[in-house]
């Protein structure tokens, strides 16, 4: 699991278009300060701190693994908080189906993959899907804890979560729009009726909330071949 992080997070920072904005993010989700990680690599708070907002260049391959050793060796030293939340272990009962895409996908070839209807008409569809979690609605509720909650986001909250057994809506979303870790796309999978507030919800958060009325093993069978 811990390699497995090692990479995911150097993989995050080596292709984003934003390096610097991305070691951020990833310093913040393990807690570090600027300057507990500069002393721990040996290096002047200001250097993180210029890689960081961009004012250095982006860093080669090698300060990035330096970098994302120091967070990870950071964090088991002083218990292994972030690396214990990132270890999955079995997946959790309300997940019907989950993966990772090797490649991600634009967010309108997803939709068009799971014969999808955007119901937020103001939200485009102009991000690009790294992974997708089919979740049943309704064990989630009855049993999704808040650490659990976020396995749901596997390696990468640019996914779609797509929610099975949903009556009006309104739950999913609040549920989304209460936690800090958004998603890309949020999906209902044959929704007996769709409550105004969620779409409205969805539109304030600037997600598109999609509806699907595939079979649900035709739309697993579907996510499991993209990507």
């Amino acid at each position: 699991m811990k390699e497995q992080l090692r990479e995911k997070i150097a993989g995050d920072i080596t292709l984003s278009s934003d390096a610097g904005k991305t070691i951020r993010k990833w310093r913040e989700e393990f807690s570090i300060s600027q300057q507990r990680l500069a002393k721990h690599l040996g290096l002047s708070p200001s250097v993180i701190s210029d890689y960081e907002s961009g004012r250095r260049k982006s860093p080669g391959i090698l300060i990035i693994r330096k970098i994302v050793n120091g967070l990870i060796d950071i964090d088991e030293k002083t218990g292994g908080k972030t690396l214990k939340k990132y270890d999955f272990g079995e997946k959790s009962e309300c997940i019907i189906s989950m993966k990772e895409f090797k490649t991600s996908i634009p967010a309108e070839d997803f939709v068009n993959a799971i014969d999808g209807v955007n119901l937020t008409k103001g939200v485009e569809l102009t991000r690009d899907i790294h992974g997708y979690t089919v979740i049943d609605s309704t064990k989630a509720i009855t049993s999704l804890s808040s650490f659990d909650y976020l396995r749901i986001y596997g390696w990468s909250s640019e996914r779609a979560l797509i929610f099975t057994g949903v009556k009006f809506g309104r739950s999913p979303m609040i549920a989304v729009r209460a936690h800090p870790l958004k998603p890309a796309m949020v999906g209902y999978h044959r929704p007996e009726q769709v409550d105004e507030l969620a779409i409205r919800l969805a539109t304030l958060e600037g997600l598109p909330l999609i509806k699907t009325d595939l079979p649900i093993q035709t739309l697993v069978d579907r996510l499991e071949r993209l990507g």
